[in-house]
């Protein structure tokens, strides 16, 4: 099986997501064809969606203007999954707490941006994550808490007693960067468990 998987690449760590979904992808004997998307018409042909981290403001602007955002709402409502990190948690939740933040409300959750401080106060801890059998090295950089969480949310990790990875339906959204670790194993958790299942 090809895995097809469509990476927002407005900003962000693209290819640093791209060589974790290969990775995670050979994990399983299988392969992945990575899709920058910077422009609709792309998103109804991919298996799986990844929506990382950048500057919210501008992703929620761009997705907007360029008629993504639907796309991915539909994708969303047709159980493909999702990977949403830091700043794409942040458009994807129902209530970003910003109102330059137009979000996606594919994440019933609401999110503080930076809340873990600014640049100079970035770190890396282990996550005891439901689902990893040992903890994954999560490196926080700007980090936004999620805050709130709705029926049906599952938590699967948190730092400090508050969540930083959770999954609504299809959707896992981490206010870390698992991108930044030779570790694919959230990429997995978020694109394979949700494929196979």
């Amino acid at each position: 099986m090809t895995l097809r998987a469509g990476v927002l690449a407005v900003q962000g760590d693209v290819s640093e997501h791209a060589s974790a979904i290969q990775r995670a992808a050979a994990a399983h004997d299988e392969t992945a064809e990575v899709v920058e998307i910077r422009e609709s018409g792309l998103v109804p042909d991919c298996d799986a969606l990844l929506l990382p981290g950048g500057e919210s403001t501008t992703i929620s602007r761009l997705v907007h203007r360029e008629g993504i955002d639907e796309e991915i709402v539909a994708h969303v409502d047709a159980g493909k999954p999702v990977l949403a990190t830091c700043a794409g948690l942040i458009v994807s939740a129902t209530d970003a707490q910003d109102d330059r933040v137009d979000t996606l409300n594919i994440v019933d959750a609401t999110i503080e941006r930076n809340a873990f401080g600014r640049q100079k106060d970035s770190f890396e801890a282990p996550l005891d994550v439901s689902g990893l059998d040992e903890p994954f090295p999560a490196v926080f950089i700007r980090a936004p808490v999620i805050d709130y969480v709705g029926e049906g949310v599952d938590v699967l990790a948190a730092w400090e007693d508050r969540p930083v990875a959770i999954r609504d339906g299809p959707v896992v959204g981490t206010s870390f960067h698992p991108e930044l670790t030779d570790d694919p194993r959230i990429h997995d958790l978020a694109f394979f468990d949700s494929v196979e299942s």
